[in-house]
C-alpha cells in the first residue's frame, strides 16, 4: 500500500469523498491512534457484481429468513461492532475520529450499514460509503454464524438492483474470496472507479423501512 503519515490535515467529510472519488482512502495504526494516514494500494480488492458467487449453504439459510434486514438503523452500533474485537482480530483500526467522520458521512447520507438482527438482536453488519456509482465497503461484523456474510449477500442485492457498478472491499481476504473478490491493478481499478463516478446509483432502490426477504435479496443477484 502507498501510505503517507510525514504530515497531518484536518479530514473533513467533503474532504474524504473527494479522496474516495480519487482512489484513496483513510485508516489509523490502531483505536487509540489519534492521527490517520491515507492507503491506495497498489493491488486493490473488488467484488465484480456480475461474478458475486453465493455458496450453496449460504443460500439456504438466507432463504430460510432466520434474520432480519435493515438498512441505516443504527450506525453507531454497527460501527461498535465492527470496532470491537474478534476471534479474528485482537486490534482494530477504527479509532475515535473514524468513527466520527464516518458518522458525519452517515448524517448526511453518504455512508449506509446493512445491519442484521435475530430476535431484535444486531448479530451482524457492515458499513460503507456511497459515491455515485460506487460503493466502497469499510468494515463487517458479526457475532452468530453466518449474520455477515448475509449483510454482504443483502448489500450486493442492493447494488445490483440500484444500477451499481463498483464494489470496492480495499483489499482481498480469505472471507472475501469465497464470494468472488479478486485483486485488480491501480490502474484497472481508476479505471472503474471513473465510470462509477460517470453515473448515478439508487441506494434507496426499495422503499425505505421496507424488509427484504432472502428470496428477494436472491433474486436482485
Amino acid at each position: 500500500m502507498n501510505r503517507s503519515s510525514d504530515y497531518t490535515i484536518d479530514i473533513t467529510p467533503e474532504i474524504l469523498l473527494k479522496a474516495y472519488a480519487a482512489g484513496i482512502f483513510p485508516m489509523a495504526e490502531d483505536a487509540d491512534d489519534p492521527s490517520l494516514f491515507w492507503v491506495e494500494p497498489r493491488e486493490r480488492g473488488i467484488i465484480p457484481l456480475d461474478r458475486f458467487h453465493i455458496p450453496k449453504r449460504l443460500a439456504r439459510t438466507i432463504r430460510a429468513d432466520l434474520f432480519e434486514i435493515h438498512v441505516d438503523r443504527d450506525f453507531d452500533a454497527v460501527i461498535a461492532g465492527c470496532a470491537a474485537p474478534g476471534f479474528d482480530r485482537e486490534k482494530t483500526w477504527i479509532s475515535r475520529r473514524i468513527r466520527e467522520l464516518y458518522g458525519e458521512l452517515f448524517d448526511a447520507g453518504y455512508c449506509h450499514t446493512v445491519e442484521v438482527y435475530r430476535e431484535g438482536r444486531l448479530v451482524g453488519g457492515l458499513y460503507g460509503v456511497r459515491l455515485k456509482g460506487a460503493f466502497f465497503g469499510e468494515s463487517m461484523f458479526h457475532t452468530e454464524r453466518d449474520a455477515s456474510k448475509i449483510a454482504l449477500v443483502h448489500l450486493v442485492a442492493r447494488l445490483r438492483r440500484g444500477g451499481f457498478s463498483l464494489l470496492d472491499t480495499q483489499f482481498v481476504t480469505p472471507h472475501l474470496a469465497q464470494f468472488g473478490a479478486i485483486e485488480v491493478s491501480r490502474r484497472s481499478y481508476k479505471q472503474m472507479l471513473r465510470a462509477a463516478m460517470d453515473h448515478e446509483a439508487d441506494w434507496h432502490c426499495w422503499p425505505r423501512g421496507a424488509v427484504v426477504s432472502g428470496e428477494e435479496a436472491l433474486a436482485a443477484i
